[in-house]
């Protein structure tokens, strides 16, 4: 099976169902599989061969759907770009992985722009641009073409098939939280794998509909399209979560089963009045990226008794880890979960040596989700990548710190680099966010070391709370009231925001 199978087996099953409700359109999986053969068509026509790089420079739209499973059934590689990265990073990119394609919204690729990708990215023959065509169509360079003239002039037709499992299917570019992207390898067989996990765990169906505001550049809003097509669900493709009453009402109207969030949408959503929506038919919210307070958690659960809860944790290099089953949630406060099915993890620490019940230790994944390494970075791959005990399978080292209970179940602690070392202690940046999001009008708060010439490093907090009145000494004094004097923060900081990557990751690095 090939990941464009998602698509098209689901359109001989469901061909007049609704694949995909996105920006007023309505297309059923008949129509979405229709004009994905007619970009592959294309991409073929243009010189993409098997193994061919293509960057999608899109926002979340009904093109980006398209061309992901275009340049699957040309044989291609999609590469995931955010369409918030600034051009210089996309030459970067496009550089990098020797993209010989580039589909992308027209509105970010003016003349200028468009021309200097030309030159700057050597291996680019072809940009096919989305949207407004008033300056590209009237370009004659050859190395341009335009979405809409393809739908409307190429076939239909499903391109030869050319691809084995093996072959890549994607690369996704890590957020970045710790210093330069690096683009993923993920071949068919990895998605294909973590899309049947997921749907298993999630006990997703093709009565579901999902709606997905998170960006499809990053592994946990992709795997919302993955699963829902899949199955033979819906999925309702927003944008973004900038206008929180619209998408709220767009749940109702659509009859939403599935939502994906990260907490900084759960902080958003807690200060609204969700009673007031009819979200009657909603049968579960997930959470992954970064993890969801215990207070958040707590005020979700009470808001909406009858929706399951499904906490997760993961990372771009085996896509998910673990999973929280819902009626766990209550009993387990802060814990990640458990294994995802077919997969397996453990604790370990620094000579390999396996941890038992209550130690700390890096997390180790073992399972086919484990993917092909970083593209061209050896050196890399190898610390991330290991052998494991049977020949020729590998293991991915995390880098994430966990503690395990008696019965299996998995606590996260820290990323390794995030620790704060004071006065000889580690202390767990996630421990103290914990108390600060338990103070009434915090919306968002992240925690770091700050060098001190005694102590090693004392805890600094930033706190995002609009409208609270806080003062850096009421912060303080709570956190004295529920945590060891080494662990309270010595500062406290205000803020409107806090740095972000696309996929909601708190940027620590520029904290610091």
């Amino acid at each position: 099976m090939l990941v464009q199978d998602f698509l098209q087996i689901s359109a001989d099953r469901y061909p007049e169902k609704t694949a995909l409700v996105c920006s007023g359109q309505r297309l059923t999986y008949a129509q979405v599989e229709a004009k994905a053969n007619r970009l592959a068509n294309v991409l073929r026509e243009r010189g993409v061969r098997r193994g061919d790089r293509i960057a999608i420079y899109l926002n979340n739209s009904m093109e980006n759907v398209v061309a992901m499973f275009g340049v699957l059934k040309a044989g291609g590689v999609f590469v995931a770009v955010s369409r918030a990265m600034k051009v210089d990073k996309l030459i970067y990119i496009l550089n990098n992985c020797q993209a010989t394609a580039l589909v992308a919204d027209a509105r970010g690729l003016a003349p200028d722009v468009g021309n200097r990708l030309l030159d700057e990215a050597g291996s680019v023959r072809t940009i096919v641009t989305c949207g407004d065509k008033a300056w590209s169509s009237s370009n004659h360079d050859s190395r341009w073409a335009d979405f809409a003239e393809i739908q409307a002039t190429a076939s239909a037709q499903p391109p030869p098939r050319v691809n084995i499992d093996l072959d890549l299917a994607c690369l996704i570019y890590t957020s970045g939280t710790t210093g330069e992207s690096k683009g993923v390898m993920c071949d068919h067989s990895n998605l294909i794998f973590v899309t049947d996990s997921i749907v298993t765990y999630l006990k997703n169906t093709d009565a579901d509909v999902v709606l997905n505001v998170l960006p499809m550049a990053f592994s946990y809003g992709l795997y919302q399209l993955m699963a829902m097509f899949r199955v033979g669900g819906t999925l309702v493709l927003e944008e973004s979560f900038a206008f929180p009453a619209a998408i709220l009402q767009k749940m109702a109207q659509e009859r939403v089963t599935g939502f994906a969030a990260v907490p900084t949408i759960y902080s958003i959503l807690l200060g609204m009045d969700l009673r007031s929506v009819d979200l009657s038919a909603l049968r579960y919210l997930t959470n992954a990226a970064a993890g969801l307070p215990i207070e958040h958690v707590k005020r979700l659960r009470q808001t909406l008794p009858g929706v399951d809860l499904y906490l997760m944790h993961g990372l771009t290099e085996v896509a998910r880890t673990m999973y929280l089953p819902p009626d766990q949630t209550d009993r387990r406060p802060g814990s990640s979960g458990i294994a995802m099915p077919g997969t397996e993890l453990w604790i370990q620490d620094e000579e390999g040596r396996r941890l038992g019940a209550g130690e700390i230790g890096e997390l180790v994944v073992r399972g086919r989700h484990v993917m092909r390494g970083y593209w061209n970075d050896p050196e890399l791959t190898a610390q991330k990548f290991r052998s494991g005990s049977l020949p020729g399978e590998r293991l991915c080292l995390t880098g994430d710190l966990f503690r395990m209970d008696e019965e299996g179940y998995f606590y996260f602690v820290s990323r390794k680099d995030d620790i704060i070392k004071s006065r000889g202690e580690k202390i767990a940046p996630r421990e103290v966010e914990n108390v600060l999001y338990a103070i009434r009008g915090v919306q968002d708060a992240a925690v770091i070391g700050v060098p001190d010439a005694m102590l090693g490093q004392t805890v600094k907090a930033f706190v995002v709370a609009p409208g609270a009145n806080l003062t850096e000494a009421a912060v303080i004094s709570h956190c004295k009231a529920h945590l060891e004097e080494i662990k309270v923060p010595r500062q406290v900081e205000f803020r409107n925001e806090l740095p972000k990557t696309g996929s909601g990751k708190v940027r620590r690095i520029d904290l610091r």
